[in-house]
């Protein structure tokens, strides 16, 4: 079993396709396959006559990703850069764009991305209820000499589409903070190859769609209410893009201190992030992009996180906070709407 220790959790559903259309839609048969990868059940769904080969075509794509990428696999792309000792390494197009985006996104938001928090994230028992545990002030310090995702160097060959990666002698990554969007976009682009013009892929909290809805309509998306997990805020209509979303309610434990400890790990500190948001919501047309940057922005804090959506755009995102605050970025004025009267929003340029 593939295990992606960092990551989002798995029980929860961070959100969920709100129009769930019947398998059978304005003439087209809509098709629904179920995997387990990534460790989390991935639906996929795809509408037309070529569905069943465009959901064979994704969901093939999603189990090679899934070896490829497992820490624990000593054959695994993962495990080749972690135990590589500062030297090069050659890796394949996948797991390079995956790195050339966590990395962009790394130094852009002054390290708030940094796939190598990793052994902290196992030193804190995974989050899980049954494992956690409070490491030491000693422990965070040692751990964190390694942190140094951003002096990683990627290269690629010339005229191939292989990379050479050198990340820092003792430094270890998981690809959880970016393995699920990529993955998302690679089934998305599998099913279109193989004819489907409407689909949608839902892994784990990560949604992605395809085209419009068979009936020429957008697909609404529901964005999960942080102190509900069984309700929701509001609605996102979309067409075609990639909506994902970091929250401090997804993993966590409860210390015997009686304090919640949550898996998005402050890389400047080792410790779960501590600001007023409760999650973010990235919508992206680029589904790597999107994983990647939901993770950053809850990192960064609601200010920072408008200052860098202010300064590189290319997403937008809805924010929640602890007061019950919904900031959504001005690209979501006609996308966003309120369902949760608990909830005030507010549109910002």
């Amino acid at each position: 079993m593939v295990k992606y220790k960092f990551g989002k959790k798995l029980i929860a559903i961070l959100i969920c396709v709100l129009t769930v259309l019947p398998l059978c839609a304005c003439g087209d048969r809509a098709e629904q396959k179920q995997i387990y990868a990534m460790d989390t059940v991935m639906t996929l769904t795809a509408y037309g006559k070529n569905s069943k080969s465009g959901l064979s075509a994704a969901s093939g794509v999603i189990s090679s990703l899934d070896s490829t990428l497992d820490p624990e696999n000593s054959t695994s792309y993962t495990s080749l850069l972690n135990n590589a000792n500062g030297e090069n390494v050659v890796v394949p197009q996948a797991v390079g764009d995956m790195l050339s985006t966590a990395l962009d996104v790394c130094l852009k938001s002054d390290g708030a991305l940094d796939l190598s928090v990793y052994p902290i994230y196992l030193a804190w028992g995974e989050f899980k209820e049954e494992s956690g545990t409070v490491p030491t002030d000693e422990q965070l310090e040692a751990l964190l000499k390694n942190v140094r995702f951003s002096e990683t160097s990627i290269t690629q060959f010339s005229g191939e589409s292989n990379y050479s990666v050198t990340m820092p002698s003792g430094t270890q990554i998981s690809f959880g903070a970016v393995a699920k969007g990529y993955a998302s976009d690679k089934a998305i682009e599998a099913m279109r190859n193989a004819g489907v013009e409407s689909g949608i892929v839902s892994l784990g909290g990560n949604v992605q769609t395809l085209g419009l809805k068979p009936d020429g309509s957008n697909w609404n998306v529901a964005v999960e209410d942080p102190n509900d997990t069984g309700s929701y805020v509001g609605t996102l209509s979309v067409g075609e893009a990639a909506i994902v979303t970091s929250g401090n309610y997804q993993r966590y434990f409860i210390g015997n201190d009686g304090q919640k400890y949550h898996h998005l790990i402050d890389p400047s500190t080792g410790k779960p992030t501590e600001n007023n948001l409760l999650s973010v919501t990235v919508v992206c047309e680029d589904g790597t992009l999107a994983d990647c940057l939901s993770t950053a922005m809850f990192i960064l804090g609601k200010n920072a996180a408008l200052e860098y959506w202010r300064d590189n755009g290319g997403f937008d995102m809805v924010m929640i906070t602890e007061d019950n605050e919904i900031i959504c970025t001005s690209g979501l004025v006609e996308m966003f709407t309120l369902t949760n009267e608990d909830y005030d929003v507010k549109f910002t340029e």
